[in-house]
């Protein structure tokens, strides 16, 4: 069976440049989980999740470090740090989105969405064309749905 069969048409975006809160707003009123988010030629260029907004909302641990003669060594990833900071301090969903978007193609297998969701831990798939173009998306529902249906 394929993608195209059981994928979601009419997919609720946002561009790169719209706000953190209409992002909030568009998941709260559409009960969805994630936003693709489109660049101008309506291309996938990241997600928005509801996992984006509530770790930008959360405190933000900074690396341990030891200071010796005058130097810092950091027992943490400093760079972790700066990214975990930049993306608490976004305004725009290009700011705060998941760049490296796992996405699948309409004529694709369910059971292959299915074990990508599981392997990456994901709950839903952005489905592309070949210009990479968004044309639809697949959750887990949308599979468990077809899988177990009455």
């Amino acid at each position: 069976m394929k993608i195209e069969e059981i994928m979601t048409t009419e997919v609720v975006t946002v561009s790169i440049s719209d706000s953190v809160e209409l992002c909030a707003k568009l998941l709260q009123e559409h009960n969805i989980s994630g936003l693709p988010v489109l660049d101008e030629a309506g291309k996938v260029a990241g997600i928005v999740t509801e996992g984006d907004l509530i770790r930008r909302a959360s405190r933000i641990k900074a690396p341990g470090y030891l200071e010796i003669l005058g130097g810092l060594i950091y027992l943490g990833s400093p760079k972790k740090f700066v990214e975990e900071l930049q993306r608490a301090m976004s305004l725009e969903a290009g700011q705060l989105m998941t760049k490296d978007v796992v996405s699948v193609k309409a004529d694709d297998e369910i059971e292959d969405a299915a074990t990508l969701m599981v392997e990456k831990g994901i709950s839903r798939l952005p489905v592309i064309d070949e210009n990479g173009r968004l044309v639809g998306i697949v959750s887990r529902r949308d599979i468990m749905s077809r899988l177990y249906s009455k």
